[in-house]
């Protein structure tokens, strides 16, 4: 069925149920005026958000919902939280074909971070039924962040990142944003992340002219001297993609993690992406510090950490972050 196709039977028994309207009925057998009208208006707003999540995705997982609300989810998904009769649950889809295996990937991805101290969704549901793919996860709660939920964060990353691996990469490919991320196994960091991360991705906006082939040769550079600039550690479980949208406060100020871009790498990559936008309170880096302290000088292998997600946006967004790293390759090539 089309998107936003209309399912009359999604309108169940259930759902008009769970509006009680027989205890206000007058003595003439009429509910007031004003009641009907609020029935009515819910009634048409429960199926106008409804008729906008493709029927299809219902059908195939049997739920019927009893109210629907739209959330924010970026630029690819549509995001909803459905009332269905165990609670509220959320649910993700976008067109399968532009990006295959998303949704798939992400939940594997939250899978792995169940690893760490974190409070991650769990995974209720996914697949796809006609071009759509959809992802169902149980809803996280949000309360304001204090400071004892960046310690816990603080240290529910630095046990994530005790997680080993035998090599870096170590994981099926998938996504971070919209852009496929690939996850080859590699014996070393450097290798890793020169060929898999920066070197195609600069070679990608060198093809497209956002930058001129001079950034190829300063790339190349600043790879060559990898070896001698990251201090060598265990492959690390990484979240992928923690800036402060993919991390919030829920329930007794415990972190939640969610939106993943997994793989095995360098922990400094994580350090290095929350601090990318704006950086968590100072509680989160001391709290991380003294469950797993970061070799020393991490801070300014800062331009260096930050590349791949700047390269990332770049090939997504362009516009300042093409400055950026522009400026990036420069200094350290």
């Amino acid at each position: 069925m089309a998107k936003g196709a209309t399912n009359a039977a999604l309108f169940s028994p259930s759902v008009l149920d769970s509006f009680e309207l027989t205890e206000t009925v007058t003595s003439g057998g009429f509910a007031p005026h004003s009641l009907i009208h609020s029935f009515i208006h819910t009634c048409t707003a429960f199926l106008k958000f409804v008729s906008m999540i493709p029927a299809v995705i219902l059908q195939q997982t049997g739920l019927h919902p009893t109210a629907a609300v739209p959330v924010s989810g970026g630029d690819i998904n549509q995001c909803w939280r459905l009332e269905v009769n165990g609670g509220p649950v959320f649910l993700k889809f976008n067109q399968a074909a532009p990006f295959p295996g998303m949704l798939q990937q992400e939940a594997a991805g939250l899978n792995q971070l169940r690893k760490g101290l974190a409070v991650v969704p769990q995974v209720l549901q996914y697949g796809e039924a006609d071009q759509w793919q959809y992802l169902f996860l149980s809803w996280i709660a949000q309360e304001p962040s204090g400071p004892r939920f960046w310690e816990a964060a603080g240290r529910a990353l630095a046990e994530l990142h005790r997680c080993s691996a035998p090599a870096f990469g170590q994981m099926p490919d998938n996504y971070i944003g919209r852009l496929p991320q690939r996850n080859p196994d590699h014996p070393d960091w450097p290798s890793f992340y020169a060929q898999v991360r920066i070197l195609p991705l600069v070679g990608q906006l060198v093809e497209q002219g956002a930058l001129d082939a001079s950034a190829l040769r300063q790339a190349e550079q600043c790879c060559n001297r990898l070896p001698h600039l990251f201090p060598e550690e265990p492959p690390a479980l990484l979240h992928g993609d923690l800036w402060s949208g993919n991390i919030c406060c829920t329930t007794g100020q415990q972190p939640a993690l969610f939106d993943p871009a997994v793989y095995y790498g360098h922990r400094e990559m994580d350090l290095g992406m929350t601090l990318l936008f704006g950086g968590f309170h100072s509680r989160f880096y001391d709290a991380y510090a003294e469950c797993y302290p970061p070799e020393k000088n991490w801070r300014r292998r800062l331009p260096l950490t930050q590349l791949y997600p700047l390269v990332v946006h770049a090939c997504l967004f362009g516009g300042h972050y093409i400055t950026e790293v522009r400026s990036i390759l420069r200094k350290e090539g």
